[in-house]
């Protein structure tokens, strides 16, 4: 049954009631009919499941404007015939939006009315360590220093008003307010080709996915180690850094969120930060795994204040530093080289994972397993010498190997030929300015 369906006339209800209330001067507790329906969809709702009745309403009240967006101001127009403004009741403007948006104001005003005790705990309810928030339910607009905080509005996230409305959550859709896109991959751990010491850092990495939980179940521990788990991945790009990450989501069932700073910086101070966050309140609740690339955007040597740009932008890195050594997942950043990175930032990191580039063993093993199962090769390719004298990354083999493939069947050959594998492999080189 649909939030709509079952709780909706309740809900209007419950509203009416405490407006009511507010406009006699006096708030009584919860009525015994709103506190079972309320329950009755915290039994049925998981991500509802650590809230009480009040923390509930407060969430309802939070997603009214999305069922009827003229409901309070009608509402209160019905019970303050007389109109005029009602501070203690607030509510703002929206940009689009003609009716009233809730605000904290709004939610202390009908649950509390005027009693102050009854106020300072629903306020308690509305922090950023109580359950709604640390949860990622909902949170406060963030307003400008001096005005009260209660004053802003009530912020749930679209993914939590579609889970409560639809019973499901759409997959986020990439753009300047949710900067990630998730990382999949088709391919498997034996398509990988690094050194061994490369791969028992990266099954150290799997050992805290997979043992973690157990580890904080442990009452000592859990007291002294935080729950996250912080990794760099740095060597040259094409080296298998991002297949990595892709891989130990598909392996422990995580979904992997894939974030390049370079492409978000916004030249508008503090949207950066903005943005970002929206990703990690999601991140921390669905558990995901998330990804960095190009790092050194954002976290890389700090510059020396010499303008109003740098003050900020430095400050907006420091507040980044420290949400990525909160975040309570895995959480991996990748960088061409480590030594872009701000030495304050490698402290914070449990592993620091070197991908270099591959040797000719390993470019040999690189060649065998990019070829193609369907199309047979001439006598004339030797993967020997394509691995001992050309240095290219396994990503750079790959697109070889593709080129290579898509020029056999251009031809009507039908075969790899050692001359398209090596036009291939000049492309590649061209890209990086290099000459065989």
């Amino acid at each position: 049954m649909h939030f709509h369906a079952a709780v909706l006339p309740a809900l209007h209800q419950f509203l009416k009631e405490r407006l009511s209330l507010l406009a006699a001067g006096s708030t009584a507790p919860l009525s015994a009919n709103w506190e079972k329906i309320a329950q009755s969809f915290i039994a049925r709702e998981p991500i509802l499941s650590k809230l009480s009745s009040e923390e509930v309403s407060i969430l309802f009240i939070g997603l009214l404007p999305n069922l009827e967006p003229d409901f309070l101001n009608t509402t209160i127009m019905e019970i303050f015939p007389g109109g005029g403004d009602l501070p203690m009741i607030g509510g703002v403007k929206g940009v689009n939006h003609r009716g009233l948006l809730p605000t904290g104001e709004t939610v202390l005003a009908i649950i509390a009315g005027e009693d102050m005790a009854s106020r300072l705990r629903i306020q308690a309810l509305l922090q950023a360590d109580a359950p709604l928030v640390r949860e990622g339910l909902l949170y406060l607009e963030a307003l400008r220093e001096g005005e009260p905080s209660m004053s802003g509005r009530v912020i749930i996230p679209q993914s939590i008003i579609e889970q409560l409305l639809y019973g499901y959550e759409a997959a986020p859709r990439f753009g300047p307010e949710f900067p990630a896109k998730q990382v999949i991959t088709a391919m498997d751990w034996e398509d990988v080709v690094l050194p061994p010491a490369t791969f028992q850092q990266i099954e150290d990495i799997g050992s805290w996915l997979e043992h973690q939980s157990s580890v904080m179940k442990d009452p000592n521990l859990a007291r002294k180690i935080k729950p996250g788990y912080r990794v760099l991945f740095y060597g040259p790009s094409g080296t298998g850094k991002t297949l990595t990450a892709a891989l130990l989501g598909k392996q422990h069932q995580k979904d992997v969120y894939r974030i390049d700073l370079s492409q978000i910086v916004s030249k508008y101070i503090g949207e950066t930060e903005k943005n970002l966050e929206t990703v990690f309140r999601r991140a921390e609740r669905k558990d995901w795994i998330l990804f960095f690339d190009e790092a050194d955007a954002l976290f890389g040597k700090r510059t020396s204040v010499q303008s109003a740009h740098d003050k900020y932008a430095n400050q907006e890195v420091s507040y980044l530093l420290q949400r990525v050594e909160d975040y309570n997942g895995l959480l991996i950043l990748a960088s061409n080289f480590r030594n872009n990175l701000d030495d304050a930032f490698i402290r914070r990191f449990h592993a620091i994972v070197h991908f270099p580039a591959p040797n000719a063993q390993e470019r040999h093993l690189l060649w065998k397993k990019s070829l193609p199962e369907t199309m047979p090769q001439d006598s004339s390719v030797d993967l020997f010498e394509l691995s001992a004298h050309y240095e290219l990354t396994g990503a750079g083999i790959l697109n070889a190997v593709h080129y290579a493939v898509l020029s056999g069947y251009k031809s009507g050959s039908h075969q790899l030929s050692q001359k398209s594998l090596m036009d291939g492999i000049r492309k590649e080189f061209l890209k990086e300015e290099k000459s065989i």
